[in-house]
This record gives C-alpha cells, sequence and structure tokens, in this order.
C-alpha cells in the first residue's frame, strides 16, 4: 500500500513540471499514464491470484512483486499449513479405521433412521453385510430377524441382546447398542458361542452330578427304611448291606474321579520325569490280566524303545483308564491289544480291543463328563462317566492327544499320541 501511494505522488511529482512547462493537457497525460502503469501492474499480479485460486496449489513459485510477493508468501504458507492439517486428519482417521477393522468384535455406524454409516470386516461377517453396498441402507431390511427389529424399535437399550443369526446357527452374539453424538447409535456385536457353551457344560455338569449321585443315594435310602420298618433275618440283611456297600462305593468312586479331574485341571504343570514305559506297560499287562480273570486274551505289542517325559501318576492314570474301559466293555474271550511304538514324529500307546464298538455319532462327545453311549451297560460296568475325560486332561497337560477310531460289531481303538518333545530317547 505504501509503493503504491509512492508511486502515485512520483508521477504527481513528475506530471506537475511538465503541465506548468509545457501544457496542462501533457501534464495530466503523464499522470494518467502513471496511474494506468501501476493499475496494469496490479491487474497482472490480480489475475495471478485468480488463476490460482481456482485451483489453490502448494507452489513455492507462486510469488509477485513489492507488497503482491508478501501476499502471495501468506498464501503459500496457509494452504501448505491446511494441506498439512488436512493430511494429519485423514492419517488420524485411517487408523481410526483401521482399529475398528481390527477389532475381534463386529461394529456398526447408525444415524438417527439406524441406516449404516460403517461397519468393520467382524460385523460384514457376523451379520452378512457389505459396507460398500450397504452403506446408507437401514439396517432392518438387512438383518430380518424378529427379535433383532423388535430390540432395535423398543429402544432400550440397558441389557444386550442375545442372537443366535439364521446364517450361522452355531453361533451365539451379544448385541450391545450404545447412544452417542445425539440420537446416533453404536452397535457392538461380541461372539459369546464359547461362553455359552461353557455355561451350557457347566448346567449339564451340575445336572449330571445330581443325577448320577441321587440314583445310589435313592438306593441307600430305600435300604435304610426298609432296614428300620421291617425285621429281617440274618441273611436278608447282609444281602441289604452288601448292595448299600456296592453304591456307597459307586458314590465314592465319583467323588474321588471328580476330586482327581479338579485336581489336574488346576494343577500346575507336570513334572518332566523320564517315565520307564517298559515297566510302567508290563504294570497296565498286569492289571488289566487281574480285572479280566482270565475271560480275555491280552497281548502286548512294542517296539521296545523309548520312554516319556511327564508325570508318571497322571501318564499312569491316564492310561490305566484306557486299558480298563477295555477290559470293562470287552466280552469275554476278546482279545485286548496294548500297543507301543516311537517315531521321529513321537510316540503311541494304544488299546484296541475286539469288543461291540461305538456308533461314530457319539465318538465327538465320549470324553464329556458323564457322557455315556449305554447309560446302564456302563452303570452295571461300574464306570463313573469320568474316565475318558480324566485321560483327555491327563493327556493335554502333557501335549498329547486322544485319537479314537471305533467300528460297530469289530472293535474300538484308544490311541495316546504324544509329541516327540516328550520321547525321552528312541
Amino acid at each position: 500500500m505504501i509503493r503504491a501511494v509512492l508511486l502515485a505522488l512520483l508521477a504527481a511529482a513528475v506530471a506537475v513540471p511538465v503541465g506548468h512547462f509545457v501544457a496542462h493537457w501533457a501534464g495530466w497525460s503523464t499522470f494518467c499514464l502513471g496511474l494506468a502503469l501501476q493499475m496494469i501492474f496490479h491487474f497482472r499480479n490480480f489475475a495471478r491470484l485468480d488463476r490460482w485460486s481456482r485451483q489453490p496449489l502448494v507452489d513455492a513459485s507462486l510469488e509477485g512483486e513489492g507488497e503482491w510477493d508478501n501476499i502471495f508468501g501468506r498464501l503459500y504458507r496457509h494452504e501448505k499449513d491446511l494441506r498439512d492439517q488436512i493430511a494429519r486428519r485423514d492419517q488420524e482417521i485411517a487408523m481410526l479405521i483401521a482399529a475398528g477393522q481390527a477389532l475381534t468384535d463386529g461394529v456398526v455406524l447408525l444415524d438417527t433412521q439406524n441406516h449404516i454409516m460403517f461397519c468393520n470386516t467382524t460385523a460384514e461377517t457376523q451379520l452378512g453385510l457389505k459396507v460398500a453396498t450397504d452403506r446408507g441402507q437401514s439396517i432392518v431390511n438387512l438383518v430380518r430377524q424378529p427379535e433383532f427389529v423388535a430390540y432395535l424399535e423398543a429402544g432400550d437399550f440397558s441389557r444386550p441382546l442375545t442372537l443366535r443369526p439364521e446364517r450361522y446357527k452355531d453361533r451365539v452374539y451379544a448385541i450391545h447398542v450404545i447412544p452417542y453424538a445425539g440420537n446416533r447409535r453404536l452397535m457392538q456385536i461380541k461372539d459369546v458361542t464359547q461362553a455359552d457353551r461353557l455355561d451350557q457344560t457347566r448346567r449339564d455338569f451340575v445336572a449330571n452330578v445330581s443325577h448320577e449321585l441321587r440314583t445310589p443315594l435313592t438306593v441307600l435310602a430305600g435300604f435304610l427304611e426298609t432296614m428300620q420298618e421291617i425285621d429281617l433275618d440274618d441273611d436278608e440283611r447282609r444281602r441289604y448291606l452288601g448292595m448299600m456297600a456296592d453304591q456307597s462305593r459307586r458314590m465314592q468312586s465319583i467323588v474321588q474321579d471328580l476330586l482327581t479331574l479338579s485336581s489336574i485341571e488346576s494343577a500346575p504343570p507336570p513334572d518332566n520325569d523320564v517315565v520307564d514305559m517298559a515297566s510302567l506297560i508290563d504294570k497296565l499287562r498286569r492289571d488289566a490280566e487281574a480285572l479280566s480273570g482270565g475271560r480275555h486274551n491280552i497281548v502286548v505289542e512294542s517296539d521296545g524303545r523309548g520312554d516319556l517325559r511327564g508325570s508318571e501318576p497322571e501318564l499312569i492314570s491316564a492310561l490305566a483308564n484306557l486299558v480298563t474301559n477295555a477290559v470293562r466293555y470287552t466280552p469275554a474271550g476278546g482279545k485286548i491289544t496294548l500297543h507301543w511304538q516311537t517315531s521321529p514324529q513321537g510316540a503311541e500307546f494304544a488299546v484296541q480291543d475286539t469288543g461291540p464298538g461305538i456308533d461314530p455319532k457319539h465318538i465327538p462327545r465320549l470324553t464329556e463328563r458323564f457322557y455315556r453311549v449305554d447309560r446302564g451297560r456302563s452303570r452295571d460296568s461300574g464306570g463313573t462317566g469320568l474316565g475318558l475325560a480324566i485321560v483327555k486332561h491327563s493327556l493335554n497337560r502333557h501335549q498329547a492327544q486322544l485319537d479314537i477310531k471305533s467300528e460297530l460289531g469289530v472293535g474300538s481303538r484308544f490311541a495316546a499320541r504324544f509329541p516327540a518333545s516328550r520321547v525321552a530317547n528312541g
């Protein structure tokens, strides 16, 4: 501005002498020419500013002359700072979106009309959405299960909705709706399938324990009531007392197995002692022969190599359960084979029998607590329904797996497979 005033004064200073000594019109012409040159200078810079304003760029070559250079410099710095701020904001938004995508819970953002504004990939999988095409759509038009629609329309989000989606019947989701920014809603979808299964397992366990203990308790109570109200001769009394003792022993076995299972689950990692497998297998064979009483043909097949590292009491308990089951459920005259072999991949102890076999539909559930293929036959054989659960947990603590193969009318094979890290020598 100062430069413009000085240039105008300079033009006037030149025009006055010209007008005085030459002619008035010459003075005015000189003054107008000076103002015109100044206007052309400003118009050229103004045109440059106009072109830049139509498509602003951070261009270091954007410069002018005089005061215009200061103006262009300020515009350049302002545009650069603005673009830096936008870049930082875009980066922060991208990081927030990436964080939302990385969540294991589903996240859906809804507007005031329950239209989808955003959802992460987890929510897309859980609810069958596609954010690329479903953004702006009403979520109740895409997830049409009546309980979900009613939950959103009711507007009471003090408790989550438990939803079993139609597309994934084996999954269970807990849906939390959290109001934010006015009437907008953030929907969190948590997969609670495992927790639901554990809760069902707990309920089944309590029911099974109650059922297993109620039967012998009912028998004991009945015999006690009978003995209190009826005079019995010595033979009948001894017979009743014997049956009561059998039921007491059954309850003791159930309680003992429950305590064993509990101690295994809560115990620290097993010892890393070397277990002499030749001696252990010989003990299992002798115990099997004693339990069989000569009713079965019991054979040992072993390559004679390799011992295991672990807790000997736990391994004996687990493997003895497999042998005992084979003896209990194999009819007289059947064959029971104890296999032991090692390889570079690890070691395997297997019990193969020629019993009645197991229907394949039961095999996935055999290691569940109190699960029985035939409840009546299991009780008659003295089983508590906890043996294979103990086997499974003991083997898991030794990084081993229980593999079960069975064919109806042919027999069963229960194999404990240990990793190479558990083999002491080959």
